[in-house]
Parts: C-alpha cells; structure tokens; sequence
C-alpha cells in the first residue's frame, strides 16, 4: 500500500515532484500554498483534487499519510514537527529550518516518532555516480578511506532568483547558493566519507543586489557566490567554489576525491578514477603510449522523464530515485503507515540537516570574523530571554 501524498508549496520543485510521484505510483491527494489562488492554480495545473492555504487542512486529511515539505524554509521546522506529532511521514526539501535551534526541533520530533520516515531531500546522496564513488571509496580504490586527503568542489550555475521579489532573495530567509547549493555539497562530503566538519572557514558575495525584475527599494541579500573550506575529523580538507554567475539554465558540476593513490572525480552524472602508476612503472608505459588516461567507472546513460529548465538534472535525477527508494520502502507492506528501512538508509535524516546546518552557521560567521571557526553543534535549545533568565535566577537565589 503507498501512503497517500500532501505537498507543501507550489514553486518549481512541486511541478517537478508530482508528476514523478505519480509515475510512481503515489497517489497526490493535497498541495498547500502562501495564497489560496496560488494553491488553486497549481492544483489545476497538475489536477490535485484538494488545495488550501491552511497547513492544517492537508495534515488532517485522512488520507494523506507522506509529506513533501518543498515550500519556503521558515516553515521547514513548524510543519515538519506537527506532521510527525499528528502521526505523518515527512520528506522535507533543504535546509533543515531556518537555523541550529529550528533543525533541533525537527531532531527532537524525529527522535520521539522513530517508526516515521523523516527525511532530508539532499537528493545527491541518490545520484548513482555517488553510490558509485561510495563504494569505491569502501572497496579502498583510494587506498584506506582515512588515507583521503583532499575533496575539490566546483559548481558553476545560472541565477537562483526568480522573477519576483521572493524569499530566495534574502539570505536571512534561506536563499542563496551557500544554503541551496552548498547544503548539498556538506551533505555529500559525510555521507562519502563517514567525516565529520570541525573547523571551517568561508567567503560569501553578494555581487548583484539588483536584476531588471527585482529593484527599487528592496535589494537582493542572498549570496550568488561562495568559497569555503572544510576540516574534517579525519584530516580530510574540502575546499568548494559556489558560482551563480553563469548566464542561462546551465549547470557544471565537478566534484574530485583525492589520496595519494590517485583520483575519482564525478562530472555531471559520470564517474571516473585514476590511480598513479609507480614512477619505475610509470616511465615505461607513457614511452610506449603516452599519458595514462582516465577509467570509466559509471557512466549515465539513463534519460528523464521529468526533467526542468530550473531545477539542474543531477538534483531532480537524484530527487526521482529518491522517490524510487520510497516507494520500495511501502510497497513491501500492507499498511499504509509501514514501511521497511533498508530503501531509504541512504537518505538524509534531520541529525544529518543540523550537522549541515551547524556547518553553514560557522561558515557564516567565519566570514563575518575572517578566521577559522569551529563548528558547534546544539543539543539544548538556546535561551529565548539570556537576561530574563538571569534576572529570575538572581530572584531565587536571594528568596533563598
């Protein structure tokens, strides 16, 4: 039995995500929006029998039993815990919230229903090209996976503004390429390595604060270029360059993995690896045949059905077999609320979103200070009122 689907929001990732739904299987009962005329227009478009603007009305719907969370990042955190507190699975889009302290809700509600799916869509981790790296990585083509000593990012894209005024224009509400692209790359980086972020240190640019469309007196604050660099627990060092300075929808991604063996590198959705020869070995063979080229280890061939002019392909390829695990994780089951773990251990859990989180508040920090900055991860939530607190403390304690 697959579970029946609500969605929250309307913008390009839901007209992707409905249709793939769908060929898969899932029936879409509910879609959500800001405004009661967005919610209807998309609906009509993609023919869902049920629209509001009430978050509410969808989690209360009998039967919708999966939520996609694919809407503006300051609801992450507040739909993602009342759907697990009402008893629903949740898929919610990146970032884990807004901040540490929002994510550590969605950690604490994740951890209070654990027989509910709660998931990150950090849809890389479900690229085939990075499955392949993974295994490659655990199989020791490298050498000993903490033998690693050096990961390159570099991703090079179009604009992520659209063409109003939006929430994707503010830094402060989750726009930007550090937290629409660079959550991935973090992501990515523990989930190939099993390394965890401790130290890092960043530059993040605004260049342009104006287009034709958005102008006038509200400026664009979401960053359109970054650089950082990560240490990690293990000696591995990332360093990434973020770039959304390319004209068009174009997308170039190249992500290396380093050791002093060799190389694997994926390019779009390709895997190759090269491994250095000996220099007594590698003297001879490039007398006889010149340069030792590149080892084809995954190349893909699979084309999509779903494919957007907004979204780059890695992302919705990665977001549709994403989908795939799902459905092997309910098919297996009669209830509509069970579901088997094994599909979907790839995925992101929300402790995995507040690592990534932790990472990109220290990144912002480190460029705000200028320096390294160490990553500190939440296990308590911050003090709303600091002097407050203090204040009542103070009261008790001459009560006494």
């Amino acid at each position: 039995m697959l579970p029946g689907i609500g969605v929250f929001g309307t913008g390009s990732v839901a007209k992707v995500l409905v249709p793939f739904l769908r060929e898969k299987g899932f029936a879409v009962e509910a879609i959500w929006g800001v405004t009661l005329q967005e919610a209807e227009a998309v609906a009509k478009e993609l023919k869902i029998p049920f629209f509001t603007n009430k978050i509410d009305d969808v989690l209360l719907k009998k039967n919708v039993n999966l939520v996609f969370i694919v809407c503006a990042p300051n609801l992450h955190a507040q739909i993602s815990v009342k759907a697990l507190g009402i008893g629903k699975h949740v898929v919610c889009d990146k970032p884990a919230g807004l901040c540490q302290a929002e994510a550590l809700k969605m950690v604490r509600a994740a951890q209070y229903y654990p027989t509910l799916i709660s998931i990150i869509n950090h849809s890389l981790r479900f690229l085939p090209a990075f499955s392949h790296m993974r295994k490659c990585i655990e199989e020791g083509y490298l050498g000993s996976p903490d033998e690693l000593t050096l990961m390159d990012v570099r991703v090079q894209m179009g604009s992520l503004l659209g063409d109003t005024y939006n929430w994707l224009c503010d830094d402060t509400m989750g726009g930007g390429t550090l937290t629409l692209v660079g959550s991935h790359v973090i992501d990515l980086v523990t989930f190939l390595t099993g390394q965890k972020v401790v130290k890092v240190h960043g530059v993040l640019r605004t260049f342009v604060e104006e287009t034709t469309k958005v102008n006038g007196i509200r400026k664009i604050t979401a960053p359109d270029f970054c650089t950082f660099q990560l240490q990690m627990d293990k000696g591995l060092l990332v360093t990434a360059t973020l770039n959304n300075h390319l004209p068009g929808p174009c997308f170039n991604q190249e992500i290396y993995m380093c050791s002093k063996m060799g190389y694997l590198v994926v390019r779009g959705g390709d895997l190759h690896g090269r491994l250095h020869k000996p220099n007594s070995i590698k003297i001879e063979e490039e007398s006889k045949r010149g340069h030792e080229k590149e080892e084809v280890i995954y190349v893909d061939v699979e084309d999509l059905s779903c494919a957007s002019s907004v979204i780059p392909k890695p992302y919705i390829k990665g977001l549709c077999k994403m989908i795939s695990a799902l459905k092997e994780a309910f098919l297996p089951v009669k209830e509509q609320m069970d579901w088997i773990k094994e599909p979907v251990r790839a995925a992101a859990t929300f402790e995995d979103g507040q690592r990534v989180q932790a990472a990109m508040e220290a990144l912002r920090q480190s460029c705000e200070d200028g320096c390294w900055t160490s990553v500190q991860l939440l296990t308590e939530p911050p003090d709303p009122n600091p002097a407050l607190s203090a204040a009542v403390r103070r009261t008790a304690i001459s009560l006494q």
